[in-house]
């Protein structure tokens, strides 16, 4: 059959693979591949087909469907039929016991985590895919729900160690009865080439989604940002962020982008006046029943006036007073939470709780300023108030070049000289709660919210809790393409570079009278792809709260990067005090597994942190080799610079590494987060090196019988565990795939400050990790640069990811003046501090940009050391030679 929505007029259309043999077989109720039986009492209304045999043509470029096919004997499609036809149809795939498995699956309707076990009934509902062990032939298989016709589909649990696929569509009017392709199962004998090729063949045949490799990245991959989401929450304004962004500049690290987030929109609710934004709002949740009444900037923003903030002397802010605020609307909702707690005891008289909160909300309006307030209002050195403009625009056309956002921006631009990219948060449907139905020229109807039988197995959430209270004003998917570029050219003439489209699947609980949860997400990730490549250069959105296969499998055609873990959470929102140590292992484990899978579809975005939180440096580790942007969500006044400059250059660029950080081959069957005995290993790539992340994160991890993530304090203790060169996968990025033979490496502990050697044939290199803590292992291979002298640089020291500041590096030997023979080891490198370099002799001389420099070597340990000092004028770049 040809793949789903594959055009009529094909481009290509190539004969199948010649090998016809595969891999798999469906045979007397067992699913086997190379006769080993994967899965047992396969029911028999359950099918198998080759690759080869169900996408035999594929727009798909023809490199691609070569690539795919070349494949195709190692992987099919599994299908079955039921006699009657539904929108949701549940069949069990087979069972499988005693087979260790790791699997991606749903915990909230838009994150997603691992989880391990070894048993179908092991699996978590809504399981995006499960990983398959099959140590009998050394390799691993993969079973992935996929897309069919207008149902997805997704795996869950079933009794005696069943797996059970739910295909689904999303609206009780479209209905099917059975399905050739609903699965795709794929084998390999390296779990990283597994996913490659697995969701290779799956861009092929379905066609609605590209690879990474096909798209461009935003240029903020590889910079410092700030994002202003834990420093304001909903008050952010103007003043505010022009004092981080200047706290961030006088503290020697410029941020490259910003992000306005949650807050700068013309939202309010159903029962306000159509025209008037809401007031006061602080803490995320207050918020999720407004919906957009305007496509331009609130009030607090489009009032501003060209100017305001400009000068040497920038107006005084109160730096207090965002974080008073958003103390007060937490003392609300606990008071709030108290509240809920005694209605679900039975308690009658509730007088005295509604008494609490109303002064509380009282105590918050007046923090504000009264009913005027809604804004952080700066004062002039004087003390006088700044005057703003209070006209603002009428509407989403207002083109004043000297107020609201545009004023904004160009100030912003005029005062911070490297500030390259700035993007503004909004949700896929424009608020939490849509668009209001009456105040654009665009056609909302406020839709009711139905959940999926699959989230009925995820973890309880203030969001979809509010979403569902309120509906979503819904713009009619006709309509999704106006809608978007209505928001994004508007934006994008005010000087937005970018956008942050947060809470993405929310689509699912709409689709019942669109045609269903696939055909609704087509019309309106079509819209958001097209004004993307329109009015954003085609790269600049972070796509967030988007962790399900329905996203990814259609909306990614043009959006490259977005967010592979849940939000960094600065405390646990349930109110266990040890959650602000052990949320932050949970964070990274989200980030780390899903990137298997996300990384072949987009660029991995490990979110933003907090530098002066108390887990600050064991997240600025995991960034500092995540290969994606570094960015942060410090409140005013609250920035560890020393920390921040292990990450950042002085320019705001990274030392970012060359690939997406995932875990090591001896982690993926294991439970890092509560197992007792597991650290997470992450391993990248540099220029001239490998690197390997140790992170202790045990301490939380998921509950399935409460359905919620949570604390094993049993677990938060010291971990023992080992490294070894081979841990890195060094084939799969061509540029690294000669270090990876090397017969000798250096080996480089960041946080020890030790130096090793080892080789292939070397035993592990053993460690040992406090909670909550990490070491980063640089291995640089090693050159023989004459019979006496061996030479690996190391990078800067005072870098989390050291060797990501080298540049370039050449070698030579020659001939000098006199006859003598000599080598020479030229490396480029960018930033001031440390220069750490692995020497077995001593250099004859070395050359700093020319100069001849003194330098200092260790006969114990072969530490060849030299300051690099930051020089500006070449953009932080040295070049450093040693002569031998």
């Amino acid at each position: 059959m040809a793949p789903p929505n594959d055009p009529v007029n094909s481009v290509f259309n190539v004969l199948k693979t010649q090998k016809e043999d595969n891999f798999f077989e469906l045979s007397n109720g067992k699913l086997l591949v190379k006769n080993v039986p994967l899965l047992f009492e396969v029911p028999s209304n359950v099918s198998f087909s080759s690759f080869s045999s169900v996408c035999q043509t594929s727009s798909a470029p023809l490199p691609l469907f070569h690539r795919a096919h070349s494949t195709s004997f190692k992987g099919g499609f599994l299908g079955f039929s039921k006699e009657e036809p539904s929108h949701c149809l549940m069949n069990s795939l087979g069972e499988f016991t005693d087979r260790d498995f790791l699997s991606i699956f749903r915990f909230k309707t838009w994150w997603s985590t691992q989880w391990v076990g070894n048993s179908g009934s092991d699996l978590q509902m809504e399981t995006q895919w499960v990983l398959l062990d099959v140590p009998e032939i050394k390799s691993y298989v993969i079973i992935i729900p996929i897309i069919e016709g207008k149902f997805r589909s997704a795996l869950h649990p079933g009794t005696d160690g069943h797996v059970l696929i739910c295909a689904e569509s999303g609206s009780s009017q479209v209905k099917t009865s059975s399905f050739g392709a609903i699965a795709y199962v794929h084998v390999s004998d390296n779990p990283c080439n597994l996913m490659k090729e697995a969701y290779t063949s799956l861009r092929v045949y379905l066609n609605t989604f590209k690879l990474l490799e096909e798209k461009s990245v935003p240029s903020l991959v590889d910079k410092f940002g700030w994002c202003t989401w834990d420093a304001f929450y909903l008050t952010v304004e103007p003043a505010g962020v022009l004092q981080g962004v200047n706290e961030f500049s006088q503290g020697g690290i410029s941020p490259r982008f910003l992000i306005i987030d949650d807050g700068w929109q013309s939202i309010n609710f159903d029962d306000q006046e159509p025209h008037e934004d809401a007031k006061n709002l602080v803490l995320g949740g207050t918020q999720m029943t407004a919906r957009l009444h305007r496509l331009d900037e609130g009030e607090k923003f489009r009032k501003y006036k060209a100017g305001s903030l400009l000068g040497p002397n920038l107006p005084l802010f109160d730096r207090k007073k965002p974080k008073m605020l958003i103390s007060k609307a937490i003392e609300i909702e606990h008071a709030e939470k108290a509240r809920d707690k005694a209605i679900q005891s039975g308690v009658n008289d509730l007088s005295q709780f509604d008494i609490k909160i109303e002064k509380l909300k009282k105590e918050l309006n007046e923090m504000f300023g009264g009913d005027q307030g809604n804004s952080l209002q700066p004062t002039c050195k004087n003390g006088e108030e700044l005057q703003f403009n209070s006209q603002g625009c009428g509407s989403s056309s207002c083109n004043s070049d000297n107020s609201g956002m545009k004023a904004f921006t160009r100030d912003l631009r005029t005062q911070f000289k490297g500030l390259d990219d700035i993007y503004v948060w909004h949700a896929l449907c424009g608020a939490w709660g849509g668009v209001r139905p009456g105040t654009t020229h665009l056609n909302s109807k406020i839709t009711p919210c139905q959940l999926s039988q699959g989230l009925d197995g995820t973890m309880d959430d203030l969001a979809v809790i509010k979403i569902v209270e309120g509906g979503i004003g819904l713009v009619h998917p006709d309509q999704a393409d106006d809608f978007y570029d209505s928001m994004h050219s508007y934006l994008s003439e005010v000087g937005i570079t970018g956008v942050k489209v947060d809470v993405i699947h929310t689509l699912e609980y709409v689709s019942e009278y669109y045609g269903g949860r696939v055909e609704l997400a087509k019309k309106y990730y079509d819209g958001l792809s097209k004004s993307l490549a329109k009015n954003f250069n085609g790269t600049g959105l972070i796509s967030s709260m988007q962790q399900c296969n329905d996203f990814f499998l259609l909306g990614t055609k043009q959006i490259s990067i977005g967010r592979v873990g849940d939000d960094f959470w600065f405390q646990d929102p349930n109110g266990d005090p040890n959650g602000v140590y052990w949320l932050q292992g949970v964070h990274m484990i989200h980030c780390a597994y899903n990137s298997m899978w996300m990384g072949q579809i987009i660029q991995p975005d490990w979110d933003m942190f907090q530098s002066d939180h108390v887990c600050a440096k064991f997240h600025a580790g995991s960034r500092a080799i995540c290969g994606g942007p570094v960015y942060v969500s410090d409140s005013v006044g609250g920035h560890d610079f020393d920390l921040l400059r292990k990450l950042v250059f002085p320019d705001g660029t990274i030392p970012k590494c060359q690939y997406f950080a995932l875990p090591t081959r001896d982690c993926i069957f294991k439970n890092p987060l509560f197992d007792g005995k597991t650290i997470l290993k992450i391993w990248n790539f540099n220029k001239y090196g490998g690197v390997i992340g140790a992170f202790n994160c045990q301490g939380a991890g998921w509950d399935p019988k409460e359905k919620r993530i949570k604390g094993y304090s049993n677990c938060y203790k010291p971990m023992t565990g080992s490294v070894h060169v081979d841990d890195i996968e060094w084939d799969q990025l061509k540029e690294a795939s000669e270090m990876g033979k090397a017969e000798e490496y250096v080996v480089y502990l960041n946080q020890a400050e030790k130096l090793l050697l080892t080789k292939p044939s070397s035993d592990t290199i053993p460690m040992s990790l406090e909670p909550s803590t990490f070491e980063i292992f640089s291995f640089v291979p090693i050159k023989q640069l004459s019979p006496i002298a061996k030479f690996a640089p190391i990078g800067l020291t005072n870098m989390f990811n050291s060797g990501g500041a080298i540049q370039g590096l050449q070698y030579e030997e020659a001939t000098g003046d006199h006859g003598a023979n000599y080598a020479s080891a030229k490396v480029e490198v960018k930033g001031g501090g440390n220069f750490l370099a692995y020497s077995s002799a001593v250099p004859t001389k070395c050359y700093l940009n020319s100069a001849e420099v003194e330098f200092v070597w260790s006969t114990q340990d072969g530490k060849l050391i030299l300051n690099l000092p930051w020089i500006e004028e070449a953009n932080g770049i040295s070049y450093v030679t040693f002569l031998f």
